[in-house]
């Protein structure tokens, strides 16, 4: 339509023509250059001393690959038209590099989540410690599994690749990217079970809040909940529920705020944005709490056994707090959740 229009102007044609493409490239070029910033942000500012896990190591390769993707398109969009070992590079990769990227990453989800959820179940409260190096080797090997097959199943039929060929061709001048249809339904499902889970425990969840105080603990500020202990098997469950949600929402209550929002107004974000070291650790989170509630009586009362997430301070869920740097509680066994 541009160059019917545009029959005796072509020069103005040709600077739509050129500058097209190089909007998208710089779009792709800064939102990967935000999402690294962010992904890198998370790790550095998490607590250091935690216990190795799968997800831990996940997310640190998820922030690797974005940074060699983050490399890879600013070192086309520089150069623009070149070539490497025998292959021709231009600004038309940028974009197919990305929807492999974002391809790949929209069916990682329910692997990812699942290996993850597994792993806190079955080490949450582990008793005889696994070898340090084993476990990390073995981390790092179902780490590589899951990049190698979901780059398999992405790459291994020539269909894929002549669709995203065939869309970028007749569409020069854009780059459709697919959204992941797992991380949807994850973000349905975690906005349902902590609505439900809140809703069962209004009451207490309430109550906890109106007894809520200000304290001093181990020099810092603490929120300091006061609750009648209470340790027969069902009340003890719901009262570990209560708390749990305390400390998930108390970190993670502008996620949780987000997510709501982005189903209510059906925004369907690009998998390579959605699948982010942040989200990752909010999903880490609940993961982690989802395992201490499933095995709250197997759960040994041991330093190493807080040392699990790198945001979220679970260990006031289980201990009540007798320090002589704490003011009393108005009842006895008080909870404290750190802010």
């Amino acid at each position: 339509m541009a160059a019917i229009l545009c029959e005796n102007c072509s020069g103005q044609y040709h600077y739509t023509q050129v500058n097209q493409p190089l909007e998208i490239s710089c779009v792709l070029l800064l939102i990967m250059l935000t999402k690294v910033f962010l992904d890198f942000f998370m790790l550095q500012v998490k607590q250091k001393k935690v216990k190795v896990s799968f997800m831990g190591y996940f997310c640190v390769s998820l922030a690797l690959l974005d940074f060699t993707l983050l490399m890879s398109i600013s070192f086309i969009f520089c150069f623009e038209d070149f070539a490497l070992w025998g292959v021709r590079f231009t600004k038309y990769h940028i974009c197919l590099f990305t929807q492999i990227i974002s391809l790949t990453y929209g069916i990682l989800h329910y692997p990812v989540y699942l290996v993850a959820g597994l792993d806190y179940y079955m080490t949450i409260a582990q008793t005889s410690q696994f070898p340090r190096r084993g476990q990390r080797l073995l981390y790092v090997f179902a780490v590589a599994v899951i990049w190698i097959s979901g780059f398999f199943c992405i790459l291994k039929g020539t269909s894929i690749y002549e669709e995203l060929e065939i869309q970028n061709r007749f569409s020069p001048y854009q780059c459709p990217l697919s959204a992941s249809v797992q991380s949807y339904s994850v973000s349905c499902a975690m906005v349902l079970l902590t609505g439900t889970a809140l809703l069962a425990c209004r009451k207490e969840v309430t109550a906890m809040l109106l007894s809520v105080r200000v304290a001093s603990f181990a020099s810092q500020p603490v929120l300091l909940f006061s609750y009648a202990s209470n340790n027969n098997g069902t009340c003890f469950k719901w009262q570990l529920l209560t708390r749990l949600l305390i400390c998930f929402l108390g970190t993670w209550a502008p996620f949780v705020l987000l997510q709501i929002i982005i189903l209510f107004l059906g925004a369907r974000i690009p998998a390579y944005v959605e699948m982010n070291v942040p989200w990752l650790y909010f999903v880490n989170s609940f993961l982690i709490a989802v395992a201490y509630w499933c095995r709250c009586r197997d759960v040994e009362l041991t330093e190493e056994m807080w040392s699990t997430d790198p945001f979220v301070s679970w260990k006031f869920c289980f201990m009540p707090v007798n320090n002589e740097n704490t003011e009393p509680a108005d009842k006895p066994g008080a909870v404290i959740v750190i802010c």
